[in-house]
């Protein structure tokens, strides 16, 4: 591939309600840092280290006549396509912060068989957010 070319991995869009009630839980409960959020509450972003995850709204008319509609889940039986991911030194204290900052718990955090220890909440907009440890490869735990 020509060098020119090459891409890196800029940013995840999250729709949601409201950019700035967004961007600030997402900076308190799972401790990330805000980059910016503009003044007219369509565009957020936050920095979370490697990547920046950007938040807006729900409604977003510049694309929907391209793309179409983001449709939102009709109930807590239903959730969007994609999920937010964390990675954590500590995951149980990671969670505990999470609810306390007002996260809704789905499962506590647990170890997995593939070696990570992994929980799951529910951000103030819904969506589902993975709170985990690094994956260990075979032979490293």
């Amino acid at each position: 591939m020509a060098s020119n070319l090459r891409s890196a991995y800029g940013y995840t869009v999250v729709y949601v309600q409201d950019v700035s009630k967004s961007v600030a839980f997402y900076a308190d409960a799972f401790g990330c840092d805000v980059r910016c959020v503009h003044e007219s509450n369509r565009w957020g972003e936050l920095d979370s280290g490697q990547t920046t995850i950007a938040f807006t709204p729900m409604h977003q008319h510049e694309t929907d006549d391209l793309t179409g509609k983001v449709q939102a889940p009709r109930s807590n039986r239903e959730r969007q396509p994609v999920e937010v991911c964390f990675v954590y030194d500590d995951v149980d204290a990671a969670y505990e912060r999470a609810i306390e900052k007002g996260a809704v718990g789905i499962r506590e955090p647990e170890e997995k068989e593939w070696g990570q220890k992994v929980g799951y909440v529910r951000d103030i907009d819904g969506i589902v957010v993975r709170m985990g440890g690094r994956v260990n490869p075979p032979g490293k735990r």
